[in-house]
């Protein structure tokens, strides 16, 4: 397939009137649209006004999307303990796996095609295959939390990390490799010294099994580890083995010097989440600081109930007004570096080496923007377009793998109107709890 429009290369690389063809799985070319389509006439060709790589996502929770407009303005831990925790202990597997279903539906259609998933503590296989039958590409993993969980939740250590285990050997590089593993600890609250220890064990025994959890999300989270151990989040999460490159951390709001040093030095990975960020009131998260440290930083939308939306167009806004606001400077954190966060920075905390950029030999990850409305007219820079004023809306087109996942703005690997209609049906209106 030859997909031609102002191509994004990548956060540095614009083609104007270019083109991407893929065969395959694999990008093909890359280059003028008219040298393209006289190298190859025969492919099928689509028009776009933008082509851009698929955009990645680094911390999503799919299970979560029942709760979406539940937990409207409360703080983390109310929002957590009264209405999230709740959601994940009464889903039955059939509602796990339409609720990821639903949020896989979501992330493709407003372009993220690759996401890192952080799952809940049962029925984790349903969201694997839901993955693979919508055809995102994900790590996704099973949530561990073996002390201060909530009845239906609370699992005991060695159980957990056997079914982490199980999971692993079954989904590890599964569809084509384009499902992969993340050992998930909630966050340190709800994990022993030997869970987390027992998640590093696991993740050193298989070859690209990332490892991901929340870390410094909340002053709460910080009083519970410093009253309990004596130092930061980061550094409790050092200690057990939870840094390095194979590590994903989300939100990593509250961190000292010494934390944001082990950071770089260890090459872990950080998912900078500021709509949920803002929501819940957590605070800003010193994202400037950690780039100008060479830390890696993606982007996550987090789940359903924390966001409302899980659209990345959206979140590369956030991500980038919030960080003048807090560092009252209109430089700080460009379009072109946010662009980068979204797809190369996202591809790389996921572990994957051959997505989030446009080039031959790369995965077929690739996605279609409309230009023709109000916000993209007149359009002077591609970027600018991209962050400052696209929405999820603005997709068109999504390809996966070099499987097209999205024509015309609308999911086609499932039925969406039945995923919607059920979704409705199991949801809406459902009292979770103490009110079930």
């Amino acid at each position: 397939m030859r997909l031609s429009g102002t191509v994004v290369v990548d956060s540095e690389t614009v083609v104007e009137a270019g083109a991407v063809v893929v065969e395959g799985s694999e990008i093909a070319a890359v280059g003028p649209a008219d040298e393209l389509a006289d190298r190859y006439p025969d492919h099928e060709h689509r028009a776009f006004d933008v082509v851009c790589p698929g955009f990645v996502q680094t911390h999503v929770h799919s299970v979560q999307s029942p709760g979406r407009g539940l937990a409207d303005d409360t703080d983390l831990f109310e929002w957590l303990e009264d209405h999230i925790l709740p959601i994940e202990a009464e889903m039955t597997a059939d509602e796990l796996e339409l609720a990821s279903t639903l949020s896989y539906v979501e992330l493709l259609a407003h372009g993220t095609t690759c996401c890192v998933d952080h799952l809940t503590v049962d029925h984790s296989e349903r969201a694997f295959e839901a993955a693979g039958d919508v055809g995102i590409r994900g790590v996704l993993g099973k949530v561990l939390m073996d002390r201060n969980a909530p009845e239906g939740l609370h699992e005991e250590t060695n159980a957990g990390l056997a079914e982490t285990r199980a999971l692993v050997e079954r989904y590890h590089r599964s569809y084509d490799d384009r499902i992969r593993y993340a050992v998930t600890p909630r966050f340190t609250p709800t994990c022993s010294e030997a869970c987390l220890r027992g998640a590093r064990e696991i993740a050193d025994e298989y070859d690209g099994v990332r490892i991901h959890t929340h870390a410094s999300e909340h002053e709460s989270v910080l009083d519970h580890v410093t009253d309990e151990r004596g130092m930061g989040d980061v550094e409790w999460l050092h200690e057990v083995g939870l840094t390095g490159e194979d590590v994903v951390l989300a939100h990593v709001i509250l961190t000292s010097e010494r934390e944001r040093k082990l950071l770089a030095e260890t090459g872990t990975h950080v998912t900078y989440c500021p709509s949920s960020n803002m929501k819940v009131g957590a605070g800003i998260a010193p994202i400037a600081d950690y780039l100008d440290r060479g830390i890696n930083v993606a982007l996550g939308n987090d789940g359903a109930p924390a966001n409302n939306t899980l659209d990345p167009l959206a979140e590369m806004r956030q991500a980038t007004l919030l960080q003048k606001v807090a560092h009252r400077n209109p430089r700080t954190l460009p379009a072109e570096t946010v662009f980068g966060m979204a797809t190369r920075n996202g591809a790389r905390a996921a572990g994957f080496d051959r997505v989030g950029r446009l080039e031959p030999g790369w995965k077929g990850d690739v996605v279609g923007i409309r230009t023709d409305t109000s916000r993209g007219v007149p359009l002077h820079d591609v970027y600018s377009y991209l962050v400052y004023a696209a929405t999820g809306s603005d997709v068109v087109f999504s390809m996966v793998d070099g499987d097209v996942v999205v024509e015309e703005g609308v999911v086609t690997s499932v039925p969406v109107r039945e995923v919607y209609r059920r979704a409705r049906a199991a949801f809406e209106g459902r009292e979770w709890g103490d009110g079930a």
